[in-house]
């Protein structure tokens, strides 16, 4: 493919990508992480390295620039940048014997990731897409997250949630029952 054609591609696919996220944060009440979430996407390191590993929207370039270098530097450089990622949260104790942790993160956030995990299954499975997607893609891969018990135990009942009983009933518990005004933010 050629970089024109990757350059737009990338282009559509994160502004596809944004949209979804948006309408769902909107649904929950997160109006302006909607509107912010992901601007890290647009830094050079992030954009060139998504037109250069272009996967034509149906998965991640990061993994091709794993594939191709061994690590994905528009990764490290997004999830630092972040708080929707449970990996902006790793850090290690005022006990520094037990080593790297999750530290918990607001619900604001844990909700963010939710609706950031749904567009992409959205994103990346489009005409196949079901609510049961994004907890099967999570449950493919949880043995490896190193997540606050909190952090973990929202994600879940989110995702399971919506495998179980759809996006209305799910936004419609989020918007009614966690108390995401007086979440922090920082």
């Amino acid at each position: 493919m050629s970089l024109w054609h990757n350059f737009w591609g990338h282009l559509h696919t994160i502004l596809r990508h944004k949209n979804m996220v948006r309408r769902n944060c909107f649904r929950a009440g997160l109006y302006w992480q909607g509107i912010s979430h992901d601007w890290s996407k647009y830094h050079p390191v992030e954009f060139w390295n998504g037109v250069k590993y272009y996967q034509a929207g149906k998965r991640s370039p990061n993994h091709a620039e794993k594939e191709d270098k061994g690590y994905t530097s528009a990764w490290l450089h997004h999830k630092g940048r972040n708080r929707h990622h449970y990996e902006y949260w790793i850090d290690i104790p005022v006990d520094s014997s037990l080593g790297q942790q999750g530290m918990r993160m607001p619900d604001r956030y844990i909700v963010e990731m939710f609706c950031d995990r749904m567009a992409a299954s959205k994103n990346y499975n489009a005409q196949n897409y079901d609510d049961s997607f994004p907890l099967a893609y999570y449950e493919k891969n949880k043995g490896h997250y190193l997540m606050h018990p909190h952090t973990k135990e929202l994600l879940e009942k989110l995702l399971h949630m919506l495998a179980e009983e759809g996006e209305n009933k799910t936004f419609a518990y989020i918007r009614t029952e966690l108390d995401l005004k007086h979440s922090p933010r920082w």
